[in-house]
């Protein structure tokens, strides 16, 4: 199951080069974007609770969940509450792979790992993200139907198996 050390060591590997917060919370505010698009995440003041309800929801619905969508949830959740100061993109992709992988149990063997693949397709990612923030923004459940979409077909297109394993 995921745990709040396991996505901190994720963000202090995926960035221990470029910043020297890596792996800790963020301490201030953070704007994701410019312009008419831009992403404005909870206060900074936020992020420890929102993150422990995050790894609870997670892990309370880990059995009931398909695989996918559960890696979905992850995705969009930890870009959404963006809890870094510098890295939530790669941390959310691996850690998406990671909860992936342990929920369906085993390591998904593909011929490019998937937070690569996301990355690829950044443009899809980003409006996948975008949808599911719109639709929460409006009142509703995030819908991340798109998110499951874009996963579910990389998974297809790029497992060694064709897909069997997620």
């Amino acid at each position: 199951m995921l745990s709040l050390e396991v996505i901190k060591a994720l963000n202090y590997h995926a960035i221990a080069c470029l910043h020297s917060s890596c792996g800790v919370w963020r301490p201030c505010e953070v704007h994701v974007g410019t312009g008419e698009g831009a992403f404005q995440p909870p206060p900074s003041w936020s992020v420890p609770g929102l993150m422990n309800m995050f790894v609870d929801e997670v892990n309370r619905f880990w059995a009931e969940t398909d695989a996918v969508y559960l890696a979905a949830y992850v995705l969009w959740r930890l870009n959404h509450i963006h809890p870094f100061v510098n890295g939530n993109g790669r941390t959310a992709r691996v850690t998406c792979f990671f909860v992936l992988c342990l929920r369906v149990g085993g390591w998904i063997d593909m011929d490019t790992l998937l937070p690569e693949l996301i990355r690829a397709n950044r443009d899809e990612y980003v409006a996948a993200l975008k949808h599911a923030d719109a639709v929460l923004a409006a009142g509703n459940p995030p819908d991340l139907a798109p998110l499951h979409s874009m996963l579910s077909r990389l998974l297809d297109e790029h497992t060694a198996n064709g897909g069997d394993g997620a």
